[in-house]
C-alpha cells in the first residue's frame, strides 16, 4: 500500500514550459483525498519554492536534495555543511574563480550569473540549449572577462554566517573527477548538464525521504516517487515504487520500477492510474 508520494519538480512536476498540468493537479488532489501524503523532493531550496507550487497543497517539502526537509508546522531534517567543509568550498571557489551559489534556509547568494539562472523564465531559455552545450568554454570565457572580479569574491558574503545546506556550481560533467579531489567531504550530484549540486557527504533525496518515513511512520517500501534526472537515481532505486518520466535520462529509466509518459503527456496521472492509486 502506498502511503506517500514524492515528486521531483523540474522535468517531472513541471512540464517543459514550467507549468503544472491540469491532469497532475487532479491526480495529486485525488491521491491526497485517499489519505496519501504528497510531497516535493527537489534540488531547489525553500526560497521562493511556494511561487512554483502554490497551486498544490503539499504535505511535505524535501528540499536541497534532502538536506532541508520540513512540513508547514515542523522542520524534520536540517543537515548543513561543517564549518571546515564550507571554508574549503569558499576557498576553492575564490581560488578558481567559480560561478557558485550558496543556499541557506531563507536565502540564496553568490554569483549573479547563477542567480539569473535560477529565475523561472531563465529556466525556460535553458531548455533551448543543446544537450552538449560547451559549458566549460562558456565558463572560462566568463572568468576571463570578469574584469571587476575581487580576489575574495565569496569570502565576505553575509549568507556564510548562516547554515548552508547546498551549493550550486556552474560546471560541465567533465570536471567531476577534479571536483571530487578538490572537495572531499562533499556529495556531488546534478539535475542538468550545466550545473552541479554540492551537498554534505552522504546527502541525497533518499536520505530526506527516509527521515520523513521515520517521522510519519511508514516504510520506504510504501513510498512512490517520480523523477527524471541524475539526482533522482538514489531516490527511485531505494523506494518501493520508483517511476521515471518518459523524458528522463536513460540511467534514471534503468533504475526505475516503471517508466511513464513524459511531463508533457500526463506522465504523473498515467502512472497513478497504472498503479491503481487513482
Amino acid at each position: 500500500m502506498i502511503k506517500a508520494i514524492f515528486f521531483d519538480i523540474d522535468g517531472t512536476l513541471m512540464n517543459k514550459n514550467t507549468k503544472i498540468l491540469a491532469s497532475t493537479k487532479q491526480a495529486i488532489i485525488k491521491a491526497q483525498a485517499q489519505g496519501i501524503l504528497c510531497a516535493v523532493a527537489t534540488g531547489r531550496g525553500p526560497v521562493h519554492l511556494s511561487r512554483q507550487i502554490d497551486e498544490l497543497n503539499f504535505d511535505i517539502f524535501v528540499t536541497y536534495n534532502g538536506q532541508f526537509v520540513y512540513t508547514k508546522e515542523k522542520t524534520i531534517r536540517a543537515e548543513h555543511f561543517t564549518d571546515e567543509t564550507l571554508k574549503r568550498i569558499v576557498s576553492f571557489s575564490d581560488s578558481y574563480h567559480q560561478q557558485i551559489l550558496f543556499g541557506s534556509r531563507h536565502n540564496i547568494e553568490g554569483s549573479s550569473l547563477m542567480r539569473f539562472g535560477q529565475k523561472k523564465w531563465a529556466k525556460k531559455i535553458v531548455r533551448f540549449l543543446p544537450k552538449y552545450f560547451p559549458v566549460k568554454f562558456a565558463k572560462n570565457l566568463i572568468s576571463r572577462f570578469s574584469i571587476h572580479r575581487k580576489p575574495q569574491r565569496y569570502y565576505d558574503l553575509d549568507i556564510l554566517n548562516e547554515p548552508i545546506y547546498q551549493c550550486v556550481l556552474l560546471s560541465p560533467e567533465s570536471e567531476l573527477d577534479f571536483l571530487s579531489e578538490q572537495l572531499p567531504g562533499c556529495q556531488l550530484t546534478r539535475s542538468n548538464p550545466y550545473t552541479l549540486d554540492i551537498l554534505p557527504k552522504g546527502g541525497s533525496k533518499l536520505v530526506g525521504i527516509q527521515k520523513c518515513a521515520e517521522y510519519f511512520g511508514f516504510t520506504l517500501d510504501e513510498v512512490m516517487a517520480f523523477g527524471d534526472s541524475w539526482n533522482d537515481l538514489e531516490m527511485l532505486s531505494g523506494i518501493g515504487f520508483g517511476v521515471a518520466m518518459g523524458n528522463a535520462e536513460n540511467e534514471v529509466k534503468n533504475v526505475a520500477k516503471y517508466v511513464t509518459s513524459t511531463n508533457d503527456e500526463d506522465g504523473i496521472y498515467n502512472a497513478l492510474v497504472h498503479y491503481d492509486v487513482i
